[in-house]
């Protein structure tokens, strides 16, 4: 064929009967490995098998160049069968040549990445912040007991909670009364407990306490005008129990 546009990749073999054409740089770029059964090639025998570096010979537009055609010719034309294949990325490989990410990675990666997280784990748990007890902050500003009750009153108001804002009221006057009569902090909220000590300590002539148990047990006001009652009175109580 003379010369041809050949080039690309280059192949070495070590059979000896293998022809190597145009070489590159020591190396062929069209190889021909003889038929390993030795017999020609025909129906059902495996025939010689051919490689070529560069498909430059097979193009229409460098047909005509060199003895591309020549070559193209005898390589393709000695059969009356041929079969073209042109390979893509679609293509399956075999399942011996099948490999997966993991495959590709270095045996020792395994146990490298467990170092690496064990590493990061110690290192997290030295830079990581202590808790420390806590730490008292300073208010901004300042605000008086006086406006916080009248801001939760205005609070009951609004939601029209004279139920809680009469809990509320009884609640603490009890608690401030228990220790004034002697009866326990956790027993202010129990009538059997709080109101025999209180009509002791106020001298009850009649002993029954059932003022008392309204004023200090009874049910929620019905308007704002028994709210405000209900506060006086239980305002008045205290100071009498406080009176020497």
């Amino acid at each position: 064929a003379g010369t041809a546009d050949t080039g690309g990749i280059r192949y070495s073999s070590g059979h000896i009967e293998a022809d190597a054409c145009y070489p590159s740089r020591r190396l062929a770029t069209l190889l021909r490995i003889p038929d390993p059964s030795g017999a020609a090639a025909g129906e059902g025998t495996p025939g010689d098998t051919v490689v070529l570096g560069a498909p430059d010979i097979l193009y229409n537009n460098h047909l005509d160049e060199h003895g591309n055609a020549s070559l193209a010719l005898q390589l393709l034309g000695s059969r009356d069968h041929l079969v073209w294949y042109l390979p893509s990325v679609s293509d399956t490989t075999a399942p011996d040549d099948e490999r997966s990410f993991f495959d590709l990675l270095p045996s020792g990666w395994l146990w490298g990445t467990l170092q690496l997280f064990i590493a990061a784990a110690l290192a997290a748990l030295w830079r990581a912040r202590r808790l420390g007890p806590l730490v008292p902050e300073k208010l901004p500003v300042a605000i008086r007991a006086s406006e916080t009750a009248e801001g939760r009153a205005r609070l009951y108001r609004k939601a029209n909670a004279r139920d809680r804002a009469a809990t509320a009221l009884r609640s603490a006057t009890r608690t401030r009364l228990a220790p004034l009569v002697g009866t326990p902090v956790a027993q202010a909220h129990t009538p059997e407990a709080l109101l025999p000590a209180l009509s002791a300590h106020l001298h009850d002539p009649h002993g029954d306490g059932r003022s008392l148990h309204t004023l200090l047990f009874g049910p929620p006001p019905g308007d704002d005008a028994a709210l405000i009652a209900l506060a006086d009175q239980l305002d008045a109580l205290e100071r009498q129990v406080r009176r020497p």
